[in-house]
């Protein structure tokens, strides 16, 4: 092929990713501090800070869960398990520190005082909703109403000990409001509000304990409950459908359709299915092209994945031979997620904060992590000893380990092991620490980055930012050179 036709088959325009440009510094009179990051997951689905983590079995479970939810992120947890686990993972991040305790533990008006004695004792929780057999309440019995009850009465009836309904306090659950219920439970002196329904079936319990864990963390996402916010992934296989219907029966936020190639016929059919069923965000992905984009976003996407083949752990790109650098992806998906205003999620690549702003001001709304949160406590993967120093396992959804566990319809694949082309790796990271730790440096970074240019937040970051190409020789003056660490930065590691 020659002349014309070469030119035509091979696009002269250049591809760039993140190490390929710098950020311009320009005039600005915006500190840090002043910064604000808040941003979109998907449509209706507002974030505090633009960090999602990754659907990776070695990345989200529920512990990576909470703690993004409680840091104002979204955690992704990963569907390489069976349903009623996913499911049980979702229960446990909706159950945690959530301002309203969702089916509250009862007991029934016989039930004998010890055995509200050991409920109390084994839950470590000092109140009970008592409840007839159709689950409306009729009082509550609290470790305040035995404190003096004699040894020789724990077998009587808690009846015999509650405070009734005619003197409970109570709240409508169309009337839930933290602030006020805080309120009014320091103004009746009482430690616990039951929330119930026109019927008063009891649908819930505010207590103080709780209110006050969940002030500790100002910038958590909730939903209308006080319960952190959590996202979870689904295939495109018949039995994805059923994870689906199950996770949203849980109480998930969101789902996030979780394959290697989006714009496919699989998952826009899935997509649709999803968005007449449910009402709820659906994330889809993976795409990396503004057709791709247009085509799930025509579907009913509430959020669009972009990235082929940039993660660490990723080899698509050499084995298929397919793919876009990851930076002018963004910036190619961007011009179409923008003009329908529906959020971009960029996935994949980041190996410092810094590449956050440069995907932030290319036209993401938020950052998926995958490396860098696979090192922290929270997440699932094993801890292993090299040479003296820690690090955790972590594997693309495309290593044949993870395929074998059922990631294969991820990538389209077949499940029998002979037959599996892998498009990942499995190997390690260094041990990170407390994930909340690794959070606070790279949105710190990101709030340094935008300062750089005076913008105080994501919108005016990406009206104001400028990028420059650089050489390699200005990538290698960008990093640490001509000196030997000593003492290593938390946000800082050759590697």
């Amino acid at each position: 092929m020659t002349g014309k036709n070469s030119k035509e088959k091979v696009s002269q325009e250049t591809y760039y990713t993140f190490d390929d440009v710098l950020i311009l510094p320009s005039y600005s009179d915006v500190m840090p501090s002043e910064v604000d990051v808040r941003t979109q997951f998907a449509r209706g689905y507002p974030l505090n800070i633009p960090l999602v983590s990754a659907a990776m079995d070695t990345v989200t479970e529920s512990a990576t869960a909470i703690t993004m939810a409680l840091e104002g992120g979204v955690g992704v947890i990963h569907r390489n398990m069976s349903i009623d686990r996913h499911v049980e993972e979702v229960k446990k991040v909706k159950k945690y520190a959530a301002g309203i305790i969702i089916e509250p533990i009862t007991l029934r008006p016989h039930q004998k005082v010890r055995e509200a004695l050991r409920i109390m004792r084994e839950y470590s929780i000092s109140g009970l909703p008592i409840t007839d057999e159709k689950g409306v309440i009729l009082g509550i019995i609290t470790s305040r109403d035995l404190r003096f009850v004699d040894p020789s009465q724990y077998e009587l009836p808690v009846s015999r000990f509650m405070t009734g309904r005619d003197k409970l306090i109570t709240v409508s659950e169309k009337k839930v409001d933290l602030a006020k219920s805080k309120e009014m439970l320091m103004e009746k002196k009482i430690e616990k509000l039951p929330v119930v329904d026109s019927r008063g079936v009891l649908k819930g319990l505010i207590t103080n304990k709780d209110i006050e864990k969940a002030e500790k963390h100002p910038y958590a996402v909730k939903d209308r409950l006080g319960r952190l916010k959590v996202a979870g992934a689904v295939g495109v296989t018949k039995k994805e459908i059923e994870r689906a219907h199950a996770l949203v029966d849980a109480g998930v936020d969101a789902l996030v359709i979780d394959t290697a190639h989006g714009d496919t016929k699989a998952v826009i059919d899935v997509l649709k299915y999803l968005k007449k069923k449910f009402d709820i965000p659906v994330v889809a992905g993976n795409v990396a092209t503004g057709d791709g984009a247009l085509a799930l976003i025509k579907a009913g996407a509430d959020g669009v994945k972009v990235g082929v083949g940039p993660g660490s752990i990723c080899t698509t790109r050499i084995v298929t031979g397919v793919g876009v650098p990851q930076l002018s992806a963004i910036m190619n998906c961007s011009r179409i997620c923008k003009k329908y205003r529906v959020p971009l999620i960029a996935d994949g690549g980041i190996k410092y904060s810094g590449d956050i702003a440069k995907a932030i001001a290319a036209g993401a709304d938020c950052v998926m992590i995958g490396n860098l949160f696979a090192g922290t406590d929270e997440s699932p993967g094993e801890t292993v000893l090299f040479h003296g120093r820690s690090y955790k396992e972590y594997r693309g959804m495309g290593s044949i380990e993870a395929m074998k566990k059922g990631a294969a319809d991820r990538y389209f694949q077949e499940q029998e092991e002979s037959k599996l082309v892998p498009e990942g790796i499995t190997g390690r990271v260094p041990y990170r620490g407390p994930l909340s730790a690794t959070i606070y440096q790279l949105i710190g970074g990101l709030k340094a980055g935008m300062s750089y240019v005076g913008a105080r937040n994501i919108k005016e970051f990406q009206r104001k930012a400028q990028f420059i190409k650089i050489t390699q020789s200005s990538l290698k003056e960008s990093h640490v050179h001509d000196v030997i660490i000593t003492r290593e930065a938390p946000n800082y590691w050759l590697e």
